[in-house]
């Protein structure tokens, strides 16, 4: 193993990361973040894969077969749409295209990765989300007698209620939590950097309340909400640990409720949440407004899905007896007379 080329490995990784990324490019402190987790989901990916330790990885070991049984893990194991398995690799992609200009010497890794495709999407999809019954199965497995108990109660509560999308809740701090206003608020700062302001329901609140005494310094408004402690210091949770919880929490929801999917993750309370609030009336242009949308067109998925199971029901509730589903003969049939006129053959 050549130590060079792990060295230039890290290196671009590093200066990508903390300079170009957020002084050339001038991204948001989210879309960095996005980049990081992915390379930090694939360095383990690889390094869990070939029984080696991170450091030891090089830009050889990080083949095309790699990336690609990497993607097909994130769709297998994490339950990553393509959608989502796409902006990884657009992820990956950018840093190779990066490093190809910085390091010529590792073109011909970028080469080889852009022969990778994207995955084709799917623009008919029904959107993957979480019914109210199943929801108020996996809300009961929290034993909240327990301080974690409360924590993950309250993280899933708060979850659905303001259809933050996981990075936006793990990102809020005390101080983006207004509870004590007439009209209780949270600020999320979505893909960006740009704030919303999103109502939070008077039960959501109790449970803040309950997890602040548990948790919290009152005195700190600009501390995290949601944190782990490490070696004596509070750092960020990370969307693994909730992925964690949440799959042992939805494993044993299923016991009392069969409307709980087999794989459950954090967007599927987004997706839950806003099911619902379209259902209840409210218009696509403000439920677009609400989930931080930047193109409207992405909130038409609730739309679609609404119909699409709507369409189910209907076939689920018209039996073979129904005269809808009765052969009708066409008139024309064996009538080459009337063939012919249709067809513009005759006058």
């Amino acid at each position: 193993m050549n130590k060079e080329q792990i060295d230039i490995l890290f290196q671009l990784l590093r200066d990508y990361l903390t300079v170009y990324l957020p002084k050339h490019r001038c991204l948001s402190n989210n879309t960095i973040k996005s980049y990081r987790d992915t390379w930090n989901l694939l360095l383990d990916y690889v390094a869990k894969t070939n029984k080696i330790n991170v450091w030891q990885i090089s830009f050889e070991t990080i083949n095309r077969s790699m990336i690609v049984g990497f993607l097909e893990w994130l769709k297998k194991e994490r339950g990553c749409s393509n959608n989502s398995i796409n902006q990884r690799l657009a992820g990956i992609r950018a840093f190779y295209k990066y490093a190809g200009i910085q390091q010529p010497i590792t073109a011909v890794h970028m080469f080889d990765i852009f022969k990778i495709p994207y995955r084709k999407l799917d623009k008919n999809r029904t959107v993957q989300f979480l019914t109210e019954p199943a929801l108020s199965a996996i809300f009961q497995q929290p034993n909240t007698e327990k301080k974690s108990g409360v924590r993950d109660l309250f993280l899933m509560v708060l979850m659905y209620d303001t259809a933050a999308r996981i990075s936006e809740l793990l990102n809020l701090k005390v101080c983006d939590l207004d509870h004590n206003s007439k009209t209780p608020v949270a600020y999320l700062t979505g893909k960006g950097g740009k704030r919303r302001v999103v109502p939070i329901m008077s039960k959501t609140v109790q449970h803040y309340l309950k997890y602040r005494k548990l948790f919290l310094n009152d005195n700190d408004q600009g501390q995290l909400i949601f944190y782990t402690v490490r070696h004596g210091l509070r750092t960020q949770m990370s969307d693994d640990n909730v992925a964690r919880f949440l799959k042992q929490y939805a494993k044993s929801a299923r016991a009392i409720c069969d409307e709980v999917p087999d794989s459950v993750h954090p967007h599927m309370f987004r997706h839950g949440r806003a099911m619902s609030l379209y259902r209840n009336g409210m218009p696509l242009a403000l439920l677009s407004e609400f989930l931080g949308h930047e193109n409207p067109e992405t909130t038409l998925i609730y739309a679609y899905a609404d119909t699409e199971m709507k369409r189910q029901a209907i076939e689920k509730a018209t039996g073979s007896t129904n005269p809808i589903h009765t052969k009708m003969t066409a008139p024309w049939i064996n009538d080459d007379e009337m063939i012919k006129k249709l067809y513009g053959l005759k006058t």
